[in-house]
This record gives C-alpha cells, sequence and structure tokens, in this order.
C-alpha cells in the first residue's frame, strides 16, 4: 500500500521543503528598507492602525463586488463562446438569460447611485 502512495510523499516533502528554503533565502538576503510610502495604506482607503471603529465608505465595497460579478461574468463568457455550436439554441438562451439578469443587477446598481463618487 505504501509503495502506491510514496511517489506522492515524496513529492509533498521535496515541494515544501523547497517552500521553506525559498521563504528563508528571501527573508535573509532581501532588502529592508522600509519608507513612508511602503508603509502606507493601500487598496482599502484608510489607515490600517487606528481606531477599529473608525466609520468609512461602504461604495468601496459595492464597486468591489461589482468588479468580481462582471468579473465572473467574463469567465463565464469564454468557455460559452468556444463551445456554442455544440451547445446551440439552448445555450444561447440560457446565456441569453444569465446576461438579462446581469444587466438588470448593474442597472439597480447604477440607479442606486452605487457608482457615484461625490
Amino acid at each position: 500500500m505504501l509503495e502506491n502512495y510514496l511517489p506522492i510523499l515524496i513529492f509533498a516533502v521535496v515541494a515544501g521543503g523547497l517552500g521553506v528554503v525559498l521563504m528563508l533565502l528571501g527573508f535573509l538576503l532581501g532588502p529592508r528598507r522600509p519608507d513612508s510610502e511602503k508603509n502606507s495604506p493601500y487598496e482599502c482607503g484608510f489607515e490600517a492602525f487606528e481606531d477599529t471603529r473608525m466609520k468609512f465608505d461602504v461604495r468601496y465595497y459595492l464597486v468591489a463586488i461589482l468588479f468580481i460579478i462582471f468579473d465572473l461574468e467574463i469567465a463565464f463568457l469564454f468557455p460559452w463562446a468556444v463551445s456554442l455550436d455544440t451547445i446551440g439554441g439552448f445555450g444561447l438562451l440560457s446565456m441569453a438569460v444569465f446576461l438579462t439578469v446581469l444587466i438588470v443587477g448593474f442597472a439597480y446598481e447604477w440607479k442606486k447611485g452605487a457608482l457615484e463618487w461625490d
């Protein structure tokens, strides 16, 4: 039984060892020159080391969710476009329903003002 799993065990040990060695090399040999730009907050728009109960704009998260939704839409459109000739009319109708739901959701978000940054 061990003969069947021995190559997988060897692979896991070598991969884990290589990962640890590379992380240690990066830690030991990498430059450590922090400055104010490297320590500044990024992406979220508010200071990382302030009061945890501070208020922040929720529109950032709405835009992030919209980005994820439309990113997933593209991820579903490519395989659909490649296999359209094999799935036929049913596939075309299914994708039309899918895109209609996404467009209605986008129009709702737009009407609610989630995309406006005053």
